[in-house]
């Protein structure tokens, strides 16, 4: 099954509402075409500098997401570059884009992301830091806190990943009965996706499964 196949295939079995990110760290041009071409509209890379190699290769209408963890002294960069940037887990690295959206003159959505998981090798805010997270970035110009994102503990098993998700939903729920303008939860990718949609999800980010298992490197 080719890219465009895979992309269909999935495209048709989602809910209406749902976005799908394609994850396209390390995958090559041709690929990310084929998977525009299929209907995909939001792509997602991990890095501020292959994200700047690939960006004037996708045509008008598709939205770049950084889907990565970001760098504080990649900020400026990242503002100007990314429609969306998912990975905020601080104040001083809003602060920093939102200066940096404020000189480029752009409204950037923007989400914070949550270390569902508690792992002190992944970025993310812990959740008892997330209230006052989203607080400060609803003050920054420049931004538009639009919702939030997890990346749980890889897991051996779909059904592994429901607790996060659960937790990041009340976590997102908790947050919107507080008056915050929240509409997106990006939660799931190729192994748990399904399991996400279940549990909420209106974002999820998928590679694999748009585009099939990585070639070895030569």
């Amino acid at each position: 099954m080719d890219v465009a196949e895979r992309c269909q295939r999935v495209l048709g079995r989602l809910p209406p509402g749902v976005v799908v990110v394609a994850a396209a760290k390390g995958r090559t041009p041709e690929e990310i075409r084929a998977a525009v071409e299929a209907g995909i509209r939001h792509v997602g890379e991990n890095y501020v500098q292959e994200a700047a190699a690939k960006r004037k290769l996708l045509p008008p209408g598709v939205t770049l997401h950084l889907i990565g963890r970001l760098q504080g002294n990649k900020a400026g960069k990242a503002a100007s570059l990314f429609d969306w940037v998912q990975t905020v887990d601080s104040l001083g690295l809003a602060r920093k884009l939102s200066a940096a959206a404020v000189q480029a003159g752009k409204d950037l959505p923007v989400l914070v992301q949550v270390n569902v998981g508690r792992e002190p090798q992944k970025g993310g805010a812990l959740p008892e830091d997330v209230p006052a997270l989203a607080k400060a970035i609803q003050g920054l110009p420049g931004l538009r806190l639009r919702g939030l994102m997890a990346l749980p503990p890889e897991p051996e098993d779909p059904e592994d990943s429901r607790p996060h998700f659960r937790a990041l939903r009340r976590l997102f729920d908790a947050l919107r009965s507080e008056g915050y303008p929240l509409d997106t939860l990006s939660m799931g990718m190729s192994a748990d996706w399904e399991v996400a949609l279940e549990e909420g999800a209106t974002m999820i980010r998928l590679g694999t499964l748009l585009f099939g298992p990585r070639s070895a490197p030569p």
